[in-house]
């Protein structure tokens, strides 16, 4: 289990030096600050489970370090602590929302057993807000996880094009989501308690495919025993998601442009048409305009349907969605599966986050729900990852030849340059190449002015 990580924060090098003593000898990680200030650069810098914080401090103040926790960190409790207690502070600090009040001189079985509560508190209410997020994903399994730029500004688009009735081409390699992201639009247009109706156009027969979208009457053709609505119909009021639309036959390639047209479906074998109120999703793998020019599509159908087209990244260009993806899903397949799966060890993460995914997001998917199945404990680890990606890129980073012999702290800033570019500016994978903690990362990088880099 790792240690809880503690931030200490009193003006008194003492005190600082004999509670931040007692709390490792506890087994905590305990980071110590001299000031308010440096304690807020190090908290974004780093994850923290606790805070004890002295109140009477020069600068930023320990009512100032509570009131910030308690908005830029609030999950993080605080524990206040000073020499000048008074029942007016400690009612303010309570009421700013401290998780308890120490004065000094305390005892420390004291300290000691308020660590704890506020520890096993912070703990539980994890805890909590995991589990509630586990039942809105199995409530909502269609969410879309990402804090990916390009795609946040995909997101925006298609809400935008949702409240609108305009027909959508969705457009991205195999497996990157594109009935995810039919079913978003779906969900955010004022059809959305209107059915949501997905149908794969590919590998089917002329008859069959019209059979399927449009219905048919009874005894339209041989099996036909009874009426039978058609998808479109189905979809009356809602949403049809056409996947791979131009695999469609061209025959009913002209039927389906009639149905957005002229706002009406006519059955297989039927005399007179039933109106209907559809939208028209439609997706492929393929350039719809090559599948044009090469006479696979019809022209006029493709501007029908092509009023707004999303093209959704592969995976491989939105890389830090690797991780937050891949533990999504390990909740989502821990829950359906109740394995004890919690945790990602490094190298199997350093591992997902290499690999190209030419499968996208359903690889990744199938790569997290195997290693799941497979895992004994808790956490998620090499062996329970695919063979072949079992070995691991290694990154070189090596300083550039120069005329003059370079000091050592010039080769460390270039080291850190290097292992910066490396992890595209991720700070926390900066850190980990470079086999130090974030916080000692965000320290020499305000030595070497390279903090705004």
């Amino acid at each position: 289990m790792t240690a809880a990580r503690i931030l200490l924060i009193d003006d008194e090098a003492i005190a600082l030096a004999n509670l931040g003593h007692v709390l490792r000898r506890e087994g905590y990680e305990v980071t110590a600050c001299r000031d308010g200030t440096a304690a807020m650069e190090a908290l974004a810098q780093a994850d923290y489970d606790l805070v004890l914080t002295d109140l009477k401090m020069p600068g930023l103040d320990g009512m100032e370090v509570l009131r910030r926790v308690r908005v830029e960190h609030p999950d993080v409790p605080v524990i206040m602590i000073t020499g000048h207690a008074t029942l007016d502070s400690a009612v303010e600090a309570m009421k700013a929302g401290a998780f308890h009040y120490l004065a000094k001189p305390f005892r420390l079985a004291e300290a000691r057993e308020v660590v704890r509560a506020a520890l096993e508190f912070a703990r539980v209410k994890r805890e909590n807000r995991e589990l509630k997020l586990r039942v809105e994903q199995l409530k909502n399994p269609h969410a879309i996880i990402t804090q990916d730029l390009a795609m946040q500004r995909l997101l925006e688009t298609a809400r935008r094009v949702a409240g609108t009735d305009s027909n959508v081409v969705i457009h991205g390699e195999s497996g990157t989501g594109k009935e995810l992201l039919a079913r978003y639009i779906h969900q955010h247009s004022r059809r959305a308690q209107g059915p949501f109706i997905a149908f794969n156009c590919g590998a089917l027969s002329e008859d069959l495919a019209a059979a399927e979208l449009f219905g048919h009457e009874k005894g339209a053709f041989t099996g036909a025993q009874a009426r039978r609505k058609g998808l479109i119909e189905a979809a009356d009021g809602g949403t049809l998601f056409l996947d791979e639309v131009a695999e469609l036959p061209l025959t009913v390639q002209v039927k389906l442009l009639r149905v957005l047209q002229e706002r009406e479906v006519l059955r297989v074998g039927a005399v007179a048409p039933v109106k209907v109120d559809v939208r028209v999703l439609a997706a492929s793998n393929r350039d719809l305009q090559q599948a044009v020019e090469a006479g696979r599509m019809r022209a006029d159908l493709y501007f029908r349907l092509n009023v707004v087209t999303l093209t959704l990244p592969p995976l491989r260009e939105r890389r830090d969605d690797i991780p937050l993806l891949a533990y999504y899903l390990l909740r989502k397949f821990a829950v359906t599966m109740d394995r004890p799966v919690k945790e990602i060890s490094s190298e199997a993460m350093q591992r997902l986050t290499d690999y190209d995914y030419p499968g996208n997001v359903r690889e990744l998917s199938n790569f997290i729900e195997r290693a799941v199945a497979l895992a004994e404990g808790e956490v998620l680890d090499v062996r329970h990852l695919p063979q072949h990606l079992g070995r691991l890129t290694v990154r070189v980073f090596t300083p550039p030849l120069a005329a003059t012999p370079k000091t050592l702290e010039e080769q460390e800033r270039e080291h850190i340059l290097q292992a910066l570019q490396a992890a595209r500016g991720n700070r926390s994978e900066a850190a980990r190449m470079l086999g130090i903690d974030r916080v000692s990362l965000w320290r020499k990088l305000k030595k070497y002015g390279l903090y705004d880099k």
